[in-house]
């Protein structure tokens, strides 16, 4: 794109929020900003973490559903590949030249599991996850029919309650259902603990992983006197990562919101009981939203409401202020308190997301900044693939 002394934002039609070479107070709102310092610091730092460990990291596109991010990932973080919940999602990488694609979820439907038959064609390995013996003999007649193969893992539910097995013995039926299924290749265990990722304390966390690496542990034993030892044990999120990669187990990590660190992330606490978000990670996803409205002496109104935020885990942080803060929204306003009257109109904040997979997926842009200027726009390539 030219630099912004070339055309402006009324040139283009305002088909986007910015351009590169404006100044961040320029940006049009409300809209996602990436520091991309900040950003390129979290990467690099679990890119080094994953390989001291030996670990494969395989960084959850849901999150960010970008290709521009996914390619940062992988280029400054030694990403492996990724990680999608949709074969839409899926899609889109795999258009984009991703090789490696894990499904970290069941295909069920019958069209939806043509379309990820057909993925591999496009080059790379494409994983799904089985959590039912019925299945596998769907992935294997839609494999066959276009010429692929497909690779499995077997889902554990390892304490999310969602979808997975809970016996060693049910995973091993269907390994073995797989490994003996043309067109399928059985690769491995599916070993996500969500349900604990947000336990405020360290220890919580620990005592509910301590339980899943030994149920996962019990099925890789079973699997190995079978012949079936997995190549990848895959889990591991923001919040637990330290663990899986401690257990012996586990040897690829899943972790995603570290990139961008969200408030509810934010707010858990590492070993020493510090926030994750005040030492271990840095924000680098906001919403900048301006204020429109300072009607009231003690109350502003700005622009970022449920239009553009999930508030599912939490109303926003405004980043950087204490003496402001953002205690309600409607659809396109946010209340923020201001008891000192300081807020100005149309001036910009920061604000945190308290989800950021949600969130992510409202906007069609990010607006990358550094030193205060715009350096790029990338599209949220995955917006609205959920099917």
């Amino acid at each position: 794109m030219p630099s912004h002394s070339a055309f402006t934002l009324a040139d283009v039609g305002f088909a986007v929020p910015a351009i590169p070479g404006m100044a961040e107070c320029d940006i049009q709102t409300p809209c996602l900003i990436l520091d991309l310092d900040a950003l390129e610091r979290n990467i690099r730092k679990m890119g080094d973490y994953a390989r001291c460990n030996h670990m494969r990291h395989r960084p959850h596109g849901k999150m960010h559903k970008s290709v521009d991010v996914l390619r940062l990932q992988q280029d400054l973080g030694g990403a492996v590949g990724v990680c999608c919940q949709k074969v839409s999602e899926a899609e889109v990488f795999a258009r984009a030249g991703i090789t490696d694609i894990l499904i970290s979820n069941e295909v069920r439907d019958p069209v939806k599991i043509d379309r990820l038959a057909r993925l591999p064609a496009l080059g790379g390995r494409v994983i799904v996850c089985v959590d039912d013996m019925d299945n596998v003999s769907a992935l294997s007649a839609a494999a066959i029919r276009h010429g692929t193969t497909l690779d499995c893992f077997v889902e554990i539910d390892c304490g999310a309650g969602r979808c997975g097995v809970t016996s060693a013995e049910a995973a091993l039926a269907i390994a073995k259902s797989i490994d003996s299924a043309p067109k399928l290749r059985f690769t491995g265990l599916q070993a996500y603990q969500g349900a604990m990722q947000h336990l405020d304390t360290f220890e919580d966390r620990k005592t509910k992983l301590n339980a899943a690496i030994a149920q996962v542990r019990d099925v890789v034993g079973l699997l190995e006197q079978n012949g079936l030892k997995p190549e990848l044990v895959s889990g591991g999120g923001t919040g637990s990562y330290y663990f899986e990669s401690m257990s012996g187990v586990y040897n690829e990590l899943q972790c995603g919101s570290y990139a961008f660190m969200d408030a509810d992330y934010g707010r858990i606490r590492d070993a020493g009981g510090r926030r994750l978000d005040q030492g271990e990670w840095e924000n680098a996803l906001f919403i900048l939203t301006s204020v429109m409205s300072h009607a009231k002496p003690c109350e502003a109104i700005c622009d970022a409401g449920l239009k553009v935020q999930s508030v599912d885990s939490g109303l926003p942080v405004i980043y950087g202020r204490t003496d402001v803060s953002y205690v309600s929204c409607s659809d396109e306003h946010g209340v923020i308190s201001d008891p000192g009257g300081v807020l100005a109109i149309n001036e910009k904040l920061r604000l945190v997301p308290g989800h950021c997979d949600p969130t992510c997926n409202m906007h069609d842009w990010y607006v990358g900044v550094r030193n205060g200027v715009v350096e790029t726009l990338w599209p949220v390539s995955a917006r609205g693939k959920a099917y």
